[in-house]
């Protein structure tokens, strides 16, 4: 290694010392090739180039030039287009990414107020179902035993109308289903008579043994086949008959039932004077009337019948309606009220008793002829049921405002109680034009607003008269006589007289008659007391003269024993001002200022009984503001005058 390291030091040192004495160059081997081939080249351009096509060369060189700056340029371009698309599309997937979140979070937000909502509505029924219960149990635990047992049975009722509802719906699906079915057999069987027929049809080219033998086989399975689906069809229909006999049989008990249940509400409803207990007999009445319409029209009655039952259910149920409005602002009912419930039971009473006697007695055969249409035992009891609910309604009274009751302070009540003993001496004087001879005490009547003690005196004919004499104060509420009277030796001028006396010798003064009007032979005659000119109805006395022995045989002073007293009375509107808010087609006849009871309060009003078209009428308008407050219309009967 040594020695060869010696051999190239030593080389090197003489190549250095011949070029410092200036011998043989010092290029290498490859530059003197470069060189010589330089000069041979040189050699052949021998010509120098001309100023033309040096221009030329430079023009083409800037050309060159300018073309590769020009594709790089382009170059350029494209990459950065390449790169701004890049952008643009990596932006938008951002963006879509962006939007796509922004509406999950929406969904999100969505679905969890939707939770919210709807945890809040789960929270609130939940919150009203407690509310109910604790309701419930508060009026179960104040429940006497008779409110109980009503409402048991209005639960009762209401089960079994829902009941009747779903088996309604259930038998007319079945029926329809039914329907389908038979459809469908018939469609099925007229197909296969009409692709016999079509066979038949090409067959007859070849009417030997053979095709009279195909037609018979042919007629005898179309035969066989509508015998099968007339006799499936016949069992169905025997089927179907018996359960829609047994629906309406259901139907018919659930009518007799509903309205058993509605006269009973009604029969109480004649009778009742507190207004709740008014009112919970009323709502019964209307959920009666209400599932009778529905028992009702799932019977098969024909149209006539059908529409006139409907009718008095229907007026039955909109009246009770109108009823718990009135009863819902705290006031009792009017006369005219309580006189048209006495029509409804009346009415329904007949109802209720001949559909008793059909769903009772009525057979299997006659409910058959009822549900095929035919005439009959139970279609004519129907139409016996339909003409008994067109009886006219007796809404109506024998005087302005009777039975309206106390309407402010009972006046009654600040007077002192007397004795039996003394209500027993009062008899005898009040009665001493009738020569009482013997006076028994029949016990007493306290009623809400009034007590009295009740007597039957004996005159000296053998005559029987019930006396009521009040606790405090010892008035003559009450007498009613039993003789009869069929002569007319006193006519309505001079009953009027005869009245007014008796009212004298009570004490009672200042009345002046209002109504006067005769049944058979007896005149009832209404009183009002009268102030300044204004007629106080809620100061009314009735009374009854017999007109063959010119004597009271009956009087009703309750009204004005509970309300009589002096008033302040200040119309607003002149007699002219409330006569110009008439309608123009009434004729004023007469007319007077009134204090009337309206609602458990007294309006001062102006009275005018007018005319029109040979009808006659009262109206009461507001003598502060011209409303009409109450209007009656005089009708005339065999029993005499009336308002309705």
């Amino acid at each position: 290694m040594e020695e060869n390291m010696g051999k190239n030091l030593s080389s090197g040192a003489e190549k250095t010392e011949k070029l410092a004495r200036g011998g043989k160059s010092a290029q290498p081997k490859q530059a003197k090739k470069t060189a010589a081939k330089g000069s041979k080249h040189t050699t052949k351009r021998a010509q120098p180039r001309t100023q033309k096509a040096e221009q030329a060369a430079a023009k083409e060189r800037v050309e060159e030039a300018k073309a590769r700056v020009k594709k790089q340029e382009a170059r350029r371009l494209k990459r950065a287009q390449l790169k701004e698309k890049k952008l643009e599309k990596r932006a938008a997937l951002k963006q879509k990414k962006l939007e796509k979140r922004a509406r999950a979070m929406e969904r999100r937000a969505q679905l969890k107020e939707k939770k919210l909502e709807k945890r809040a509505r789960r929270r609130e029924r939940r919150a009203e179902l407690k509310a109910q219960r604790i309701a419930r149990r508060e009026m179960l635990a104040h429940e006497s035993k008779a409110e109980k047992q009503k409402r048991i049975a209005r639960e009762k009722r209401q089960k079994h109308a829902l009941r009747a509802q779903k088996r309604s719906a259930q038998e007319k699906a079945h029926l329809a289903k039914m329907q389908a079915r038979r459809e469908a057999q018939e469609r099925r069987a007229q197909e296969r008579r009409h692709k016999r027929e079509q066979r038949t049809q090409r067959k007859q080219h070849a009417r030997g043994f053979g095709g009279w033998l195909a037609a018979v086989i042919s007629l005898g399975t179309a035969a066989l086949v509508l015998s099968t689906v007339v006799t499936a069809g016949a069992i169905r229909m025997r089927e179907m008959d018996k359960e829609l006999a047994s629906g309406y049989r259901a139907s018919l008990y659930e009518l007799a039932s509903l309205s058993e249940e509605l006269d009973d509400n009604l029969s109480k409803l004649r009778v009742s004077s507190g207004v709740e207990e008014q009112r919970k007999l009323v709502t019964d009445a209307l959920v009666d009337a209400e599932l009778m319409e529905g028992a009702l029209e799932r019977l098969p009655v024909e149209e006539g019948t059908g529409a006139s039952i409907n009718a008095f259910v229907n007026r039955t149920g909109e009246y009770c309606r109108t009823l718990l409005a009135r009863l819902a602002t705290g006031k009792g009912l009017t006369t005219t009220q309580k006189n048209t419930i006495v029509y409804l039971h009346g009415v329904n009473e007949q109802l209720s008793s001949a559909l008793n006697d059909a769903a009772t007695h009525a057979s299997s055969g006659q409910l058959r002829a009822f549900l095929a249409g035919k005439e009959g035992e139970l279609s004519a009891r129907f139409r016996e049921m339909a003409e008994g609910t067109l009886t006219a309604p007796q809404d109506t009274v024998d005087a302005p405002f009777t039975g309206e009751g106390n309407v402010g302070e009972n006046k009654l009540a600040a007077l002192k109680e007397v004795s039996l003993t003394r209500a027993e001496e009062l008899v005898k004087q009040y009665l001493s034009a009738y020569h009482v001879r013997e006076v028994r005490q029949k016990g007493e009547t306290v009623s809400r607003s009034v007590a009295a003690y009740n007597f039957t005196a004996i005159d000296e004919n053998g005559g029987e008269w019930y006396v009521q004499i009040t606790k405090n104060g010892g008035k003559l509420l009450f007498l009613d006589g039993y003789q009869p009277c069929s002569q007319q030796n006193f006519d309505l001028e001079a009953c009027d007289k005869i009245a007014q006396d008796f009212l004298n010798s009570l004490g009672i003064q200042d009345m002046v008659p209002v109504w006067k009007t005769e049944r058979g032979a007896t005149a009832d005659l209404t009183y009002v007391f009268e102030q300044d000119g204004v007629r106080v109805y809620a100061d009314m006395v009735r009374l009854r003269v017999c007109e063959e022995r010119g004597k009271v045989v009956g009087m009703d002073a309750v009204q004005h024993l509970l309300n009589h007293g002096a008033r302040t009375l200040s119309p607003t509107l002149t007699k002219a001002e409330a006569k110009a808010r008439l309608d123009g087609a009434l004729q004023v006849e007469a007319s007077h200022l009134a204090l009337i009871p309206a609602g458990g309060e007294e309006v001062l009003c102006y009275e005018f009984l007018c005319g029109m078209n040979g009808e006659e009428f009262v109206v009461y308008l507001d003598a502060k503001t011209g409303e009409e407050v109450q209007v009656y219309r005089v009708r005339e009967s065999a029993r005499g005058s009336y308002l309705s």
